[in-house]
């Protein structure tokens, strides 16, 4: 069965294609026969009900400096592709929902990746609300009473923006540090959003677990460890990646949150632990596939095409 995909990314000649997970899935979609077509989400428009992009037949390997081709240019209608994938990167801002809403018109006739309604409807550090038993002590607000209380029960905080993504503006503040007033000025001249506020967990110092789903199903693990004098575990802020196999406390977070993450269309998901508790659940561009692919020697990519393929064979 050879599809036609659209990949909808930011720019392919900027990516790091010994760490990004959108080019190993189009070197597997590409392997499987596979017809590729790459545009920005920029390219994409809607008219007369119609879902447009302008769109570039795409062909990928693996060599550094030489590692794309891109045709010419051509508008079409996204309904005649079998399968978009939705793999630009956050901000979760007002652009990445509106994309949602256009891809909205083609699901699942063209199946989008991940279902575009979900991924609008399921932020990485709200969705992870709804599993709440699994969760650190959170705080979400723009209160600065009920943030400065939650700082007396727990002393020992993160402060972070609640649609952020790669550790920026992650806040560590130990207790006594005097910043948290200035900080929250900061945050409410750059955001309109309440913020994120947790306890913090030292167990982070032994790493902050990236874990992948495939259809609701963990199919792999890799360790983030934060670098001396670091909070943030994040590989592009100096964490280091370790090979990791799941704990059973891991294993009951993803047995608990598998069935909706399926229910809602999310085929590709990678949540975070730390410790015993899920911080995170990323649905909108996730990472970490190659780091878990050579450690592991799985094929992660594969096991998400086989998904995606399933449904196209329905």
């Amino acid at each position: 069965m050879s599809l036609n995909v659209a990949i909808q990314m930011d720019p392919i000649e900027s990516i790091d294609i010994d760490a990004d997970s959108t080019f190993v899935l189009a070197l597997e979609a590409q392997k499987r026969g596979h017809t590729l077509f790459h545009y920005l989400p920029r390219d994409l428009a809607l008219r007369n009900g119609r879902v447009l992009a302008r769109i570039r037949p795409l062909s990928v390997r693996r060599a550094k400096g030489d590692h794309f081709t891109l045709g010419e240019a051509r508008l079409v209608d996204l309904a005649s592709m079998d399968v978009v994938l939705m793999r630009q990167d956050p901000p979760f801002d007002m652009a990445y929902i509106t994309a949602t809403h256009l891809l909205d018109h083609i699901h699942p006739h063209t199946l989008v990746v991940n279902d575009p309604t979900h991924v609008r409807n399921s932020p990485e550090k709200l969705l992870v609300t709804h599993f709440g038993d699994l969760m650190p002590p959170t705080l979400i607000t723009s209160d600065r009473e009920q943030i400065m209380d939650f700082r007396e029960e727990h002393k020992d905080i993160i402060v972070k923006p609640l649609f952020g993504n790669g550790g920026a503006g992650v806040f560590h503040l130990v207790p006594g540090d005097e910043n948290l007033n200035s900080l929250l000025e900061m945050f409410t001249q750059i955001y309109r959003e309440p913020v994120m506020v947790q306890r913090y967990l030292p167990e982070v110092r032994q790493g902050d677990k990236r874990i992948i789903l495939v259809d609701g199903v963990a199919v792999g693990a890799v360790n983030r460890v934060p670098a001396e004098g670091e909070a943030r575990s994040n590989l592009h802020v100096g964490g280091t990646a370790k090979p990791s196999t799941l704990t059973e406390r891991e294993r009951e977070i993803c047995a608990a949150i598998g069935p909706t993450l399926k229910e809602r269309g999310l085929i590709f998901v990678g949540i975070d632990v730390i410790g015993d508790y899920l911080t995170e659940i990323n649905v909108t561009s996730p990472t970490g596939i190659q780091q878990i692919d050579r450690f592991d020697g799985v094929c992660i990519e594969g096991l998400i095409w086989d998904a995606i393929e399933l449904r196209r064979a329905v």
